[in-house]
């Protein structure tokens, strides 16, 4: 099912120091630059050290500088070439369950496959949270996404409700880009500089899926998705329905479309992705 509310908060903070947007994979995510006068981080920072990162280096080699972003953001300097594949739940979180057994957590792992031959055939490099029946915590997922540079987020999720044979697509509900006195986003507010582009995305993608899928809805919904709200990159949900149905083979029918729908999507996406710099600086 889509609303994973669990309340599993973190400790971590984004710092934004003037135009610097310095993330953490993990506890943090960097995306940091330089300015002509080195800004210290205060004492009441968490105890970690900033990664700067070329625009063209994957985040997580530290000790490399780059140019830094304008104050409109800056395009990606290879521009989306990612996509961060979520199956929602797993290990003993089996998600939606319905008749015959089916449940959630495999279903969405045989999505995953679908979508991702159709990202690759458009030549996205897809990065799985999971491959097995594990099931890493919401911060890990995240994390996985927030780890790379040029990339979106994609939950895939089968819900328990809603039309069989429809499909919605969810963007994390409004989240205020509010910061401490240190300049920091707090992590459950990651997504809150991406909400716009998300929303874009995502409108996008349910375009698309509305073409194949008759009876799902035109545009793209809001909700309390945990999975992406610490998710600092465009992020999405992408939920089928349902697990009521009574052949599991009507939901398998549904996976090479939905990942073509997707992948569609994910390259209309490609030349209004970028890269914000601090709260609100969104084109």
């Amino acid at each position: 099912m889509l609303l994973d509310v669990r309340n599993i908060e973190r400790s971590g903070f984004f710092p934004l120091l003037g135009s610097t947007f310095v993330l953490f994979a993990g506890a943090m995510i960097a995306l940091a630059t330089q300015t002509s006068s080195q800004t210290q981080q205060s004492s009441a920072s968490p105890p970690t050290a900033a990664i700067q990162t070329n625009p063209s280096t994957p985040i997580g080699q530290p000790g490399v500088t780059g140019a830094p972003p304008t104050a409109a953001g800056r395009t990606q300097g290879g521009g989306l070439t990612i996509v961060v594949l979520d199956p929602a739940h797993g290990g003993t979180d089996l998600g939606a369950r319905g008749g015959g057994g089916m449940r959630e957590s495999e279903i969405v792992l045989d999505f995953a496959g679908e979508v991702r031959r159709a990202l690759e055939q458009q030549g996205f490099q897809v990065v799985q949270t999971r491959q097995g029946n594990d099931n890493p915590s919401f911060d890990d997922r995240s994390a996985m996404a927030n780890a790379q540079r040029g990339a979106v987020f994609v939950t895939l999720h089968i819900s328990s409700t809603g039309l069989p044979g429809t499909v919605r697509v969810y963007v994390n509900s409004d989240l205020p880009a509010v910061t401490d006195t240190n300049g920091f986003i707090p992590w459950d507010r990651a997504q809150a500089p991406f909400l716009a582009l998300s929303r874009k995305y995502a409108d996008l993608v349910q375009g698309m899926l509305a073409q194949r899928f008759k009876g799902s809805p035109d545009a793209a919904q809001t909700g309390t998705v945990r999975q992406l709200r610490t998710t600092a990159a465009p992020a999405i949900a992408v939920e089928v329905s349902s697990v009521t149905v009574n052949d599991r083979s009507d939901l398998d029918h549904m996976a090479a479309g939905v990942g073509d729908a997707i992948a569609r999507g994910t390259v209309a996406f490609k030349s209004s992705y970028v890269i914000p710099n601090m709260p609100g600086a969104l084109p």
